[in-house]
């Protein structure tokens, strides 16, 4: 008797990246966005004015011209159009990278309006250079590897805690020593964690927000916040583009913006791999690209609309991973708030009014939620790889030491202080760097087809060597650690080349008698519900779409259909989860299949066991290219 899957919802058929809330929680979800990255995106405009002589009147314009931008660029980036925005919940703000050189173009070009036209000019050709560059950047995606996402996205939580520890003791010339701040401080992180721990569901997703506004009424009751900016402010300010005057262009200002704008990608692309980490999505390098589109296009537009360089702000990155809200529909609510605020200068003198260590408090429990992010990814790196762990040490003491000691940037010539001048930036191209040197260059002569790379790998002519027993345990891991795939490809040697290992292993999977088949499912762990025999790679390929972190309702409809399939075939429910992507599509897939036939469905179970080792050969074997597409689709037509 066939199970007919659940009545479909709209929490099961709609990811929630894309869920549609209702307009009071998007309001309120989009409000909580918008405090949290509100003193982050002044913060640029702030330092710029007061370095290169603007005067009171100016900032003001420079802030509202910010805030208006801001909330344009991460509608972009969360909505989308054609091939701009990755439609993930991604806030934008103008990136901290680009503080430096655009004080040092705008002082050697006079200082005040005039610095500031020559720094507009610059922004809107290095948007222009980013937009273009975009496809050409996000094909090497493929030196991305986790060792680098989770490298990446765990400095930029470790290099934004001083920033959030500035915050608490009062900001730029606060008073460490005073106990209220500290008090502000600990007393809002301490809210924000009682509320997550007493609390569900609604309440417990806007415990920042509850706790910036209980912390900022505290401290205005005790004379610690202060509005008087608000009774100073107009009512109504618009940005017009090109306020200042016409942008002007110089070559060395060009180049040097650009230089940011190359850095700020690599900070993008840790950003968007964080994101899809945090709501379950897998990314690709077509994400990658749209997301440095929407960079480009909002920095631009940003040189247009009198404001600066554009990225993703981590800072609601770690937002989106405490609150566990994952629609990007709130982030352009936030952005619609922040194109208010930019037209309503009043609106943004109350938020300006929130004392830095009630910012503080929350910041903390913001960015060392990013940095657990990335300790989630490195999850999956093999440390027992050496050269892993020299990348990860290298690169995270590196962004420490000039995170810890800021003023080192002055000991390095004028072109590396962008560099020195940030820990996420230094650490980030250290990483990068590493993985190069260490995973990509010089390998040796001919192809490694397995074991560790430069540390035991084994190269084809050793394969074509290797006694049976050696092969078998080097291969049976592909299926699941069944011997017999591995003993029928052995007999198939000398192999001339990796496609031609590869095609003996899938060529015996295939040819195995269905008894063999039949007992080679049953290996298999339970989509959701690992067991401690589960394997390192069965575990690893499930934690890529989030497997190995359901929620409670979530495991519970996982068991219904792996409990369903079972029942119904005799074999645990087989699924390539990284070709299906996200969970919702791995559900759906397996409530369609309960309808298949007996015979159907063993050939299924085959075929999805064959995309599960043509993956965990590209992990095992290096240089070995995605040569079996035309094979795989092949074998899918045989099996429908």
């Amino acid at each position: 008797m066939s199970v007919a899957p659940p009545t479909p919802t709209r929490a099961s058929s709609v990811h929630p990246v894309d869920e549609r809330l209702p307009t009071g929680k998007l309001a309120v979800y989009g409000l909580q966005h918008v405090l949290a990255f509100y003193a982050g995106a002044v913060i640029v405009p702030i330092l710029l004015a007061g370095a290169i002589g603007l005067n009171e009147r100016e900032l003001i314009h420079l802030i509202n011209a910010d805030l208006f931008t801001c909330g344009i660029a991460s509608i972009i980036q969360s909505i989308g159009f054609w091939k701009i925005g990755v439609r993930l919940p991604l806030l934008q703000g103008v990136t901290f990278t680009a503080v430096s050189p655009m004080i040092a173009i705008g002082l050697a070009a006079g200082g005040g309006t005039d610095g500031l036209l020559v720094i507009y000019g610059a922004v809107i050709v290095a948007g222009l250079f980013t937009f273009l560059i975009a496809p050409f950047f996000a094909r090497l995606i493929r030196f991305f590897p986790p060792v680098v996402t989770g490298t990446v996205i765990l400095i930029i939580g470790i290099a934004l805690l001083p920033v959030a520890a500035q915050d608490a003791v009062g900001g730029a010339g606060g008073d460490p020593t005073d106990p209220r701040n500290l008090a502000y401080a600990l007393g809002t992180l301490a809210l924000i964690v009682a509320i997550q721990r007493i609390f569900k569901g609604f309440m417990a997703t806007v415990a920042v927000l509850v706790g910036l506004v209980a912390g900022t009424l505290v401290a205005w009751a005790f004379g610690d916040a202060h509005f008087g900016g608000v009774a100073e402010s107009a009512w109504v300010g618009v940005t017009t583009p090109f306020y200042f005057g016409w942008p002007q262009f110089s070559a060395a200002a060009i180049i040097s913006m650009i230089v940011v704008m190359l850095i700020t990608a690599v900070e993008t692309t840790g950003d968007v791999f964080a994101t899809g980490e945090i709501v379950d999505k897998r990314i690709a390098k077509g994400d990658i690209a749209r997301a440095l589109r929407a960079d480009g296009l909002a920095t631009t537009l940003g040189g247009v609309l009198n404001s600066f360089p554009y990225t993703c702000f981590a800072e609601n990155v770690g937002l989106v991973r405490l609150t566990r809200v994952k629609s990007r529909y709130v982030v352009a609510a936030a952005g619609l708030i922040m194109i208010g605020l930019g037209l309503l200068p009043k609106a943004g003198a109350v938020v300006a009014g929130i004392p830095h260590p009630v910012l503080g408090g929350a910041a903390l429990a913001m960015f060392a939620t990013v940095a657990v992010v990335g300790i989630q990814t490195l999850t999956r790196v093999d440390f027992n790889d050496h050269r892993n762990i020299v990348i990860v040490g290298t690169s995270i003491g590196l962004a420490m030491l000039v995170t810890a000691q800021p003023t080192l940037a002055q000991a390095v010539p004028p072109w590396a202080e962008i560099i020195f001048g940030s820990g996420i930036t230094l650490g980030s191209i250290t990483a990068i760097g590493l993985n190069l040197v260490f995973h990509h260059l010089g390998r040796g002569r001919g192809p490694a087809v397995a074991g560790r790379p430069g540390v035991d790998s084994i190269r084809l002519g050793q394969v074509n060597d290797m006694g049976r027993a050696d092969f078998v345990a080097t291969f049976a891991p592909l299926v699941q650690g069944a011997d017999w795939v591995a003993q029928r490809a052995y007999d198939r040697r000398p192999f001339r080349d990796t496609q031609s290992l590869r095609m003996a292993l899938q060529e015996a999977l295939f040819a195995g008698r269905p008894e063999e088949q039949r007992e080679l499912m049953q290996a298999y762990p339970d989509l959701g519900g690992l067991g401690e025999d589960a394997g390192q790679s069965s575990a690893a390929e499930q934690s890529e779409v989030g497997l190995t972190r359901l929620d409670e309702d979530s495991q519970d409809e996982f068991t219904r259909l792996t409990t369903a399939y079972r029942d119904r075939f005799g074999v645990p429910l087989i699924a390539c989860v990284r070709d299906l992507g996200a969970r919702e599509r791995v559900l759906a897939s397996g409530w369609e299949r309960l309808s298949n036939s007996d015979a159907q469905e063993h050939a299924a179970a085959i075929i999805e066991i064959a995309k599960i080792a043509n993956h965990r050969f590209e992990s095992l074997v290096a240089d070995a290219n995605p040569i079996s597409a035309a094979r795989t689709r092949s074998l899918d037509r045989a099996g429908s």
